[in-house]
């Protein structure tokens, strides 16, 4: 009934992954973290791989491997694309994730462009990653006053002859000052709730849009995180995406919605890398302290600790392959998506935080990574989706409709 094994495609998808994030960004991760920079030449050659994990989300006439390239379909010719790149993100997770966030390409942009996106819109904003040089996208939701609660965003929009005005701020938007395009979520009348909002496009070097500051944090230091400033933003109206006929009905929120059934189980899995890299380091510490001779009584109580962290780090895992198949499936994962997410930050955030302390002091050590990792797993269980919301999520779906087993 069920089949647990990669295939041969996932598999060497995942060897190569993992040399990758051992030989070559496992090494510049603490530089990048002091630093908050990825060296230039690393992010030029991950764009002339066409890798990583934004290449299931480009088009294949543009250059990417989206969806009808025979490279991310299985043996009987079904896609696999979600479920190859759950196995990617967690090895570059294992990597560093930081590091993995500043890879050229769509990023979170991209679903909402593929899903919402009218053809037109889709060859020319996806368009860009198949020219010469490093690219962005980025995906703007969060506001000061909004970001779990996404019916409640503040930033306007109104139409105005063959332009739409838009006018106020998102914050913590990954990769938003280097990115060419972003997809901006606003509303045209707040009381309306979810009707009122609309999706754009805002091309860098629109007038009215500008970059506010740059986030410094206590992890992901690596990874830019910036404030975007719309003020009298004037976006053409060829980049509403899906044009306005799109938004008869709720369109605007249910485009938010299926980005994030996409995105929590990738956010899940990353969660899952950092926490497999600190666990293996705390075991093969406790491993290295056992060759001293019998092991004591706090060895043991370490060890059956890292024991049940490993059984959790594996149920996370498989429900974030789950959400990824039925993506993959075409079947309706909202709920999953958001076990997957909330599960996974949770259990990664305890299992680094054993893994720490079975090291002591060693744990500290900013040289075996450890306390790093700790830091970049805080922010998993608030963005995307705070864990009391993906808890919300789960719990409406499961009152709404009786749960598929």
């Amino acid at each position: 009934m069920f089949d647990f094994e990669l295939t041969r495609q996932q598999g060497q998808a995942r060897e190569t992954a993992h040399a990758l994030a051992r030989d070559v960004v496992r090494p510049m991760a603490l530089e990048a973290d002091r630093t908050g920079r990825v060296p230039e030449a690393f992010l030029a050659r991950m764009a002339a791989l066409r890798g990583g994990l934004s290449a299931g989300v480009v088009p294949k006439e543009v250059g990417g491997q989206g969806e009808g390239a025979g490279e991310l379909r299985d043996a009987r010719g079904r896609t696999q694309t979600h479920r190859i790149s759950i196995v990617l993100g967690e090895e570059m997770a294992w990597g560093d994730v930081p590091v993995m966030m500043n890879l050229p390409g769509p990023g979170l942009g991209g679903p909402p462009v593929r899903f919402a996106g009218t053809e037109e819109q889709n060859r020319r904003f996806f368009g860009v990653f198949a020219q010469p040089g490093l690219h962005w996208g980025a995906y703007a939701l969060t506001e000061p006053g909004a970001g779990s609660d996404v019916a409640g965003i503040a930033t306007t929009c109104r139409k105005d002859r063959d332009a739409w005005v838009l006018d106020g701020r998102k914050c913590f938007i990954t990769n938003g000052a280097r990115a060419d395009w972003v997809v901006v979520f606003a509303t045209v009348d707040r009381a309306q709730g979810r009707a009122g909002h609309r999706m754009f496009v805002v091309e860098r070097g629109t007038p009215g849009f500008s970059v506010g500051k740059i986030e410094d944090k206590m992890g992901l230091r690596a990874s830019e995180t910036a404030e975007l400033v719309f003020d009298a933003c004037r976006v053409p109206s060829a980049n509403l995406l899906g044009g306005e006929e799109h938004y008869a009905g709720k369109e605007g929120f249910l485009g938010a919605m299926r980005t994030f059934d996409v995105s929590r189980p990738m956010v899940g899995i990353f969660a899952v890398g950092i926490a497999r890299a600190a666990w293996e380091t705390a075991t093969a510490f406790l491993r290295a302290e056992l060759r001293g001779g019998a092991p004591s009584v706090r060895t043991r109580s370490l060890a059956e600790s890292l024991a049940a962290g490993k059984a959790r780090l594996d149920a996370a895992r498989l429900l974030c392959w789950k959400a990824a198949w039925m993506a993959d499936e075409g079947l309706p994962n909202a709920r999953e998506a958001s076990e997957a997410k909330a599960y996974a930050a949770r259990v990664a955030m305890a299992v680094c935080r054993d893994s720490m302390l079975a090291m002591g002091a060693a744990g500290l050590e900013q040289s075996r990574f450890v306390e790093k990792w700790y830091r970049d797993l805080k922010v998993f269980d608030i963005f995307e989706g705070t864990g009391q919301i993906q808890r919300i999520v789960i719990a409406k779906r499961l009152l709404r409709e009786p749960p598929v087993w």
